[in-house]
């Protein structure tokens, strides 16, 4: 009997120790959703879509700043298109919206340029309001602030204006539900 799932390349694991220092329990697993996502999908690195696919499915801050079911819906939509190869063209390519000028001078194996800085935006997003532990909604807003990355993309292919969501939610802590925004 022949294995029918298929090899998948390995990517190497990013600095656990420091990770764990810049980011709440719940968006650690945010990233590890993300990389597993990543490796499921056969691509070589963590990018954005697989960030913001990750942080829908786990973070109810995060899917309460969408404007209801059916947008939010039609984001996974998307996100799921691209998972199983349909639709959108990123398969296999490397994610670079111009945010830093190259995966290896990052010093973050595994990652996108563009992922990278979507981490390190989350985290001074959060340094701002005093908290050493990035959240979800830092996240977010750091996603949604970077008009070239593929979260963007989708945002944007949803029905999201993402410039408006980074602006709504730039003001919002992280932590506070109901204080989440809706676009």
């Amino acid at each position: 009997m022949q294995n029918r799932t298929p090899r998948i390349p390995q990517q190497p694991a990013s600095n656990r120790a420091e990770l764990d220092a810049i980011l709440t329990v719940e968006l650690a697993s945010v990233v590890t959703g993300a990389r597993r996502r990543a490796l499921r999908d056969g691509d070589r690195q963590i990018d954005t879509a697989h960030l913001l696919h990750s942080l829908i499915e786990s973070d109810p801050e995060v899917r309460a700043a969408f404007a209801g079911g059916p947008q939010l819906a039609k984001v996974l939509g998307y996100l799921v298109q691209r998972s199983i190869g349909y639709g959108l063209r990123w398969q296999g390519a490397v994610e670079d919206s111009g945010a830093l000028p190259t995966v290896t001078e990052t010093g973050v194996d595994g990652w996108s340029p563009s992922a990278v800085s979507a981490m390190e935006g989350a985290r001074g997003r959060a340094e701002r309001r005093g908290d050493p532990r990035a959240g979800g909604l830092d996240l977010l807003a750091a996603l949604a602030a970077d008009q070239e990355c593929r979260a963007v993309e989708v945002l944007e292919r949803a029905g999201v204006d993402a410039a408006l969501l980074a602006d709504r939610i730039a003001n919002v802590p992280a932590g506070l539900t109901s204080g989440a925004p809706s676009v």
